[in-house]
């Protein structure tokens, strides 16, 4: 808990809180559908109430009742320097003095973009949008029309969004609630939607033998984050990057969660691979909402107004969200880039004690790891794909998930979620949350 905080001196007994949050599920229940604005937020995956968060600061949630968690949500990505760190705030602030937004183009933008064109060698050039899902659409679009292809492929567990093409086989919140697909996305909308497992290269290969000549791309999560957090095998997107170069279609990197997460230039720079299209997010707002899209130059020339491939946004570029990136990646860049030195170590040391505690009590624990993202999956592994994170023992999830919540620590609501670490995570935090996560084991070892 944080120290300084009188709320978490004597927190609300946990009844108290189930009451209060209870009452407001409910009251939000009759005016949003399952009583949140996206699904995940409903606790649907490991049961329960939700909390009602009421404010936050550095690695800490506070919630309506006053009490105060250690948080690994860090709103799913963008956190990455805590919440509300000065020099972003400062920058909204500044921002929000000459208006809310324009609808008209701004130098702040031509900045952005040049920042994300420097961090990312692939992206000559960027298209600001609003959300991941505006991104990978508009991606997906591009690349069919440049192909003059309508087929493409992704991997099942991987999340690129709410958009009808990609709501097949997709992970994280839509594994969560137990829905792979969604009703009222027509059938011919999907029928070019192409699966396969994450890490099988060798159904890759067999799709494009057999339908190379239609297929316009493929789509992949570098390292997966929407079913936990699955690394890529060896070979697995260099294999992609060759196959799709020896048919003529084009890679798409969906860095929404891993660009400036896991490197400066995302996993593509981690892993030394090319895509034709990446898809950014999260961290590029500073936590507003903000996504992009880009590549080379005479791919994104078919943009309109420069082609013929339409795609618009009247928030695009909103200027709050423009300058509260500015200031995080400014933020990233600073002293040689020491934040991600500081992110590691936590990583590090949080997956060391989360190991160590699950052999110390005999409970099978996989962590994965890359840098500051981080999957805890009950099982012994190894986790290649979607497969193996059904696999995993989910049960036991939901019972530590409510131990550490009752503890004060907060992790995603969904076995399927990635946990996040800040720079704002320190000795403290990690400690405090390694003490409840190893009391937790105990209790399901003696269970």
């Amino acid at each position: 808990m944080s120290p300084d905080s009188p709320a978490s001196e004597s927190p609300p007994a946990a009844q108290d809180r189930e009451a209060d949050t209870a009452a407001l599920l409910a009251r939000a229940g009759a005016v949003m559908p399952g009583g949140v604005s996206s699904p995940v937020r409903a606790f649907r995956g490991v049961g329960g109430a939700p909390v009602f968060v009421r404010g936050a600061h550095g690695a800490y949630l506070v919630g309506e009742d006053g009490r105060e968690y250690v948080d690994y949500i860090c709103s799913y990505g963008p956190h990455i320097f805590g919440h509300r760190p000065p020099e972003v705030i400062a920058a909204i602030e500044q921002a929000l003095a000459a208006t809310t937004t324009f609808g008209a183009p701004t130098i702040a933008e031509i900045e952005l973009a040049e920042m994300i064109a420097s961090a990312f060698p692939a992206m000559d050039m960027v298209r600001l949008v609003n959300s991941g899902t505006e991104a990978t659409m508009s991606a997906l679009r591009l690349a069919r029309a440049a192909t003059g292809r309508d087929r493409f492929i992704k991997f099942a567990g991987c999340y690129h969004g709410h958009a009808d093409a990609y709501l097949v086989a997709a992970g994280s919140g839509a594994a969560t609630i137990g829905v792979p697909s969604s009703p009222g996305v027509p059938a011919a909308v999907v029928a070019d939607t192409l699966i396969a497992d994450y890490n099988d290269l060798d159904a890759v290969e067999r799709l494009f033998a057999e339908q190379g000549s239609s297929i316009a791309g493929v789509i992949v999560e570098p390292i997966a984050g929407n079913m936990g957090l699955v690394p890529p095998a060896p070979g697995f997107l260099s294999g992609l990057r060759a196959l799709t170069a020896e048919h003529g279609a084009l890679l798409i990197f969906d860095e929404v969660m891993t660009g400036f997460r896991v490197d400066w230039g995302g996993a593509q720079t981690l892993f030394d691979i090319e895509p034709d299209l990446t898809t950014l997010g999260k961290v590029i707002g500073g936590g507003l909402p903000l996504a992009a899209y880009g590549g080379r130059r005479e791919l994104m020339n078919q943009i309109a107004p420069a082609g013929p491939v339409y795609q618009a946004g009247t928030l695009s570029g909103n200027p709050l969200a423009v300058a509260a990136g500015r200031a995080q990646l400014a933020l990233l860049a600073a002293d040689d880039r020491a934040a991600y030195g500081t992110l590691e170590a936590s990583g590090a040391k949080l997956q060391a004690g989360l190991e160590a505690s699950a052999s110390r009590h005999g409970i099978p624990l996989t962590v994965t790891r890359q840098g500051s993202m981080l999957g805890l999956f009950f099982t012994a592994g190894p986790m290649r794909a979607q497969a193996d994170v059904d696999g995993s023992d989910q049960e036991r999830f939901k019972r530590v998930f409510h131990r550490l919540l009752a503890g004060g620590v907060h992790l995603p609501p969904s076995a399927y979620e990635t946990l996040f670490l800040t720079t704002a995570h320190g000795d403290a935090e990690l400690t405090h949350t390694l003490d409840v996560f190893d009391r937790s084991l105990a209790a399901e070892a003696s269970a």
